[in-house]
């Protein structure tokens, strides 16, 4: 069965973006993944709000999309108790909702690992205490 991998807005802005820090290591990992990745509307929504002054920038997110490099699996209304009790245990962080859904989403595929700049990843748990997996730079 194939890997699953959860997409974070980070590395979504810095492979459309050759401006971003993490440009070149995150298309490195893009090449290193089997497509489909997952993750949720409010990840498109920031990415699309970041790139909205990069030339291209949205019609990009929007492509991989349409591609199927892309999927949305999740659904905030069937979700939305789960990441409201999320986003009150982390309230302290502050936990996004997008970020909340996307931990949501790390319990619905366990096996999955997530690729992220986001060190709030690393304090956050899926089922109340699994570290949840990460690829994220050095």
């Amino acid at each position: 069965m194939k890997q699953e991998v959860l997409l974070d807005t980070g590395p979504i802005v810095a492979l459309v973006n050759r401006r971003e820090q993490f440009h070149k290591w995150v298309t490195n990992q893009f090449r290193q993944i089997e497509p489909p990745l997952l993750t949720c509307e409010a990840m498109i929504t920031e990415a699309c709000f970041l790139l909205q002054n990069v030339y291209g920038g949205e019609a990009a997110v929007i492509s991989f999309l349409q591609k199927g490099i892309i999927h949305l699996p999740f659904r905030l209304s069937e979700e939305v108790f789960a990441v409201e009790e999320l986003m009150q245990r982390y309230q302290s962080v502050p936990m996004s909702l997008a970020d909340a859904c996307i931990v949501r989403m790390a319990q619905l595929y366990p096996k999955s690992e997530l690729l992220t700049f986001d060190s709030d990843f690393r304090i956050y748990r899926q089922n109340r205490n699994q570290l949840i997996c990460v690829i994220m730079p050095e």
